[in-house]
């Protein structure tokens, strides 16, 4: 696929992500910075992702910027780290696709670029604007990034929050493996490290499939494990499980978070769990097109009118609007982020002496699944979904196997209410060659089975 620039940056195969073509969207990015002249770098684990650093630094320092290389860590670290000395930042990452793609992410030095950045970067870009100033920025590299992300949550959970847990640690290629060890030893908790890995291994926490499932399960039963926690690739997407190693959803874990730091306001993506507007601890609930573009922008708006406004996305990714307090002060954090969505429900049930599942099974019975067709013929899939949109008569026969339509929604692809309650919502990704798959409904089981159905229906139509 040849690189593609969206919601989530720049993405492509790593064969296409050349010099040339990074130093460029570089360059693209760097000119439409007003009064900034530092520049924080960071990266995942990808065999590429070292390359493309070294090229970001040196076109950034060669344009006149300050560059300050903060390794491998985190996407959410790098962005406390920038956001706190108004400084931009890029992660090099690709986040939960294949190691044989990567990109970068950019990063303003107050929050993620919106969908008017992204437009400026791409006419930058296009017409081959250079941010020279004629001088060479310097270089240093910064080792405290890491640290005070960790120091974040000790101060907002207090040391010991989590004393009496033994919480497995599923390592893989999570470029914040270490940082997590680190985050729970420093909250009390017993960590147990499980399945390391050298080999970058393309984790998507909103799909796991189903042997990391069996896992995972596995995992919880030989240790003993009160939870297992993980992250997808640069650590913006949490993963959290109960006891019995079942994967807790992205959106649950929203609402459960919001509901810890004391939100008023919540901003999500439409494929999010409707479970948000069935609870009285919101009173705004805000619904938008996925990507954290859509809900940051949405935040900003929400803001003028419920100062203590959260997002998350379905995958799970969180982002605090507001200075907050949990048994220490929080402050806000207006990007995605792995570590407070984990931390927050796991606190919540200590704190209440019960379990993850019993937290859970408190909130109204709204229940989601997701899947994603991979290696998708876009043209293809485009075609199918805008006859779907546009021809109600293939609309309704397509889903009659899954009931009667009682309406639509097209804020971000194809959002599909039954009048039994169920959803199904189709749309192909922004970013990677996916059909995405959702599906909700009143019990887990048959959210599941409709996401299974609903994949095999879609399949040869997008392949």
């Amino acid at each position: 696929m040849a690189p593609s620039f969206g919601t989530s940056g720049l993405r492509g195969l790593v064969t296409e992500l050349t010099d040339t073509l990074v130093g460029n969207y570089v360059h693209a990015f760097l000119s439409t910075l007003e009064g900034c002249d530092t520049l924080y770098v960071g990266r995942d684990l990808r065999p590429s992702s070292p390359r493309i650093a070294k090229t970001v630094c040196d076109t950034a320092r060669q344009a006149g910027v300050n560059v300050v290389d903060c390794g491998a860590l985190g996407t959410p670290a790098l962005a406390l780290a920038s956001m706190g000395h108004d400084a931009a930042a890029i992660m090099v990452t690709g986040s939960h696709i294949p190691a044989d793609r990567n990109g970068l992410k950019f990063y303003l030095p107050q929050s993620e670029v919106s969908k008017e950045d992204e437009a400026r970067i791409s006419a930058a870009y296009t017409t081959g604007v250079r941010a020279l100033s004629g001088q060479v920025g310097c270089y240093r590299e910064d080792e405290n990034a890491e640290p005070n992300y960790v120091a974040r949550y000790v101060t907002a959970f207090g040391a010991d929050a989590l004393a009496g847990l033994k919480v497995g640690v599923y390592r893989h290629s999570s470029v914040a493996r270490d940082t997590m060890e680190r985050i729970f030893a420093a909250l009390g908790a017993d960590v147990v490290s499980l399945a390391h890995s050298d080999t970058f291994i393309p984790v998507d926490t909103e799909a796991v499939d189903p042997q990391t499932r069996a896992d995972l399960a596995d995992w919880c039963r030989t240790h003993g494990l009160d939870a297992i926690v993980s992250t997808d690739g640069d650590a913006d997407r949490p993963m959290l499980t109960d006891a019995t190693g079942k994967v807790i959803a992205g959106d649950v874990l929203g609402v459960l978070t919001a509901r810890e730091v004391g939100a008023k306001g919540v901003v999500t993506p439409v494929s999010s769990n409707d479970m948000v507007r069935r609870l009285p601890d919101f009173s705004d609930v805000r619904l938008t097109r996925i990507g954290s573009p859509f809900v940051i922008a949405g935040m900003d708006e929400a803001r003028e009118t419920t100062p203590e406004i959260v997002g998350f996305e379905a995958n799970g990714g969180f982002l605090l609007g507001f200075d907050a307090k949990i048994n220490g002060p929080i402050t806000a954090l207006p990007t995605r982020d792995c570590m407070l969505p984990i931390l927050a429900p796991l606190y919540a049930a200590h704190r209440e002496g019960c379990s993850l599942a019993e937290l859970v099974d408190r909130l109204p019975a709204c229940f989601t699944s997701a899947d994603r067709i991979q290696e998708i013929d876009r043209a293809k899939a485009a075609q199918f979904l805008e006859g779907l949109i546009e021809d109600q008569t293939a609309r309704t026969e397509f889903f009659a196997p899954f009931g009667s339509i009682a309406s639509v929604d097209l804020t971000d692809g194809l959002r599909v209410n039954f009048d039994s309650g169920d959803v199904a919502h189709l749309r192909p990704s922004g970013n990677a060659p996916e059909f995405r798959i959702y599906a909700q409904s009143d019990t887990q089981a048959r959210a599941q089975d409709l996401t299974d159905h609903l994949k095999d229906a879609v399949f040869d139509h997008v392949m």
